[in-house]
């Protein structure tokens, strides 16, 4: 079983977990792999997501072997027999401990930001993680979520080699493995994508998810579907609340695709406020190769152009444009050449490079930028005196252009909830 990325292993990682959501788990993801399939797995779930902060202590006199693990809150799981055969002192064990300790405290407070932990006393604790070698590291996090109160604990992978599946079933209740091929070498071989997880993605998704539900309205699951633009089938993903008034179709830019997890909380958002919401690739992934295809704003706005004629035929609801890098641009390209176009938001967009349609779009134009992207603030203003259009700037102070920092992609979610919701309030969308 081959994956596409990790947001596609969560997402098929959750039906396999389907069965547990009675239990009402909490689900934690291992930094930083792990938490962008944890992110999809606990969204199907309707289940708090939270970092599971480990750090493993190794003997000194050879690292990989590790004597003990500790976790937030205190906990530290020993093995005396390592300790023994591995001939540790206790003035070695203070040392280590003392050296992980400072580094866990680092990291929970990075991924986490001044969010409380979730508490697991009692609870089914669904440990998740994007693969697995030796399994040291897995292991080592189900013995300390156990130590933290969990009443059962669960392992969830989308891969690791059968070996390390027969261990941990040791160190959890129940061990959730969606392939154990004989021919395992590497976890990053049976992903298309396995590039790295930066810290900023990581802080993202669990803010996302610490968003939690707006009281009253849950997100509904968003439908796979296939986009015709002008008879080139593209990826999507539509949800649709019931008795929706509207639907914002989102524009990725800088090669990212509907999978991006800063816009897919936005999404999310709207869709708790009572809009509908599109979220498709703008390039094939032969198209994606090809650096240049990014910035081509024209052929990016015609396939926005096309995808919003099939959505029109699709749901006859009126539609926005939520843009984000290159993707704003496209968005602004494509609402000047459609005057039915009813709100257009940038998130950290280069709007610039719309150029000379910027004095085209009528459509009320929300852009919003991080205060500390100062390039991108600057390109901003440049264009917002372009537009003729009603629009607004807004500066998230203290953001970066990804919105990384705590409260940051909330703010930009709840501004773009509001200038929907204020420029397609005839058709009833809620701005709570």
């Amino acid at each position: 079983m081959y994956f596409t990325d990790r947001a596609d292993a969560g997402e098929r990682l959750a039906e396999a977990l389907r069965p547990l959501e009675r239990e009402h788990p909490v689900v934690l993801g291992l930094p930083r792999g792990g938490v962008p399939v944890a992110f999809p797995v606990a969204r199907a779930l309707g289940a708090p997501l939270d970092v599971i902060v480990v750090r493993k202590l190794g003997v000194p006199s050879h690292r990989e072997l590790g004597f003990g693990a500790i976790g937030e809150g205190g906990v530290r799981v020993i093995s005396e027999d390592i300790v023994r055969i591995g001939r540790v002192t206790r003035e070695d064990l203070a040392t280590v401990e003392h050296a992980e300790e400072a580094e866990l405290a680092r990291q929970a407070r990075r991924f986490r930001g001044d969010r409380p932990r979730v508490a697991l006393g009692g609870r089914t604790v669904i440990v998740v993680d994007d693969g697995i070698a030796t399994g040291a590291t897995a292991a080592a996090a189900c013995e300390v979520v156990r130590a933290q109160g969990a009443a059962r604990v669960v392992l969830a992978v989308p891969v690791a080699p059968p070996d390390a599946v027969a261990r941990l079933r040791g160190a959890a209740d129940e061990v959730v493995c969606l392939s154990s091929p004989p021919s395992f070498r590497a976890v990053g071989e049976w992903y298309r994508d396995f590039s790295q997880t930066a810290d900023e993605e990581v802080v993202s998704l669990l803010a996302g998810a610490a968003a939690g539900p707006a009281p009253g309205r849950a997100a509904p699951p968003a439908v796979a579907v296939e986009v015709d633009a002008g008879g080139l089938p593209l990826a999507g993903d539509l949800a649709l609340p019931e008795g929706a008034g509207a639907v914002v179709m989102f524009a990725h830019g800088s090669g990212s695709s509907r999978r991006s997890p800063r816009n897919r909380a936005v999404a999310a958002d709207l869709n708790r406020a009572g809009l509908g919401t599109l979220l498709f690739d703008l390039l094939t992934p032969a198209e994606e190769a090809d650096r240049a295809n990014v910035f081509d704003i024209e052929a990016l706005a015609g396939r926005l152009t096309d995808a919003t004629g099939w959505l029109r035929r699709r749901a006859r609801l009126p539609i926005g444009y939520f843009g984000a890098s290159t993707g704003a641009a496209a968005a602004l390209w494509a609402a000047s050449a459609d005057a039915d176009i009813g709100a257009v938001v940038s998130r950290g967009g280069r709007p610039d490079l719309a150029g000379p349609r910027l004095a085209d779009v009528r459509a009320p134009t929300l852009l919003v930028v991080g205060g500390d992207d100062t390039t991108v603030l600057d390109l901003n203003r440049r264009a917002q005196r372009e537009l003729r259009c009603e629009n607004r700037l807004e500066v998230v102070e203290g953001a970066t252009h990804l919105f990384e920092e705590p409260g940051a992609l909330e703010e930009v979610a709840g501004l773009a909830r509001a200038w929907f919701a204020r420029h397609l309030e005839p058709w009833g969308v809620s701005a709570k």
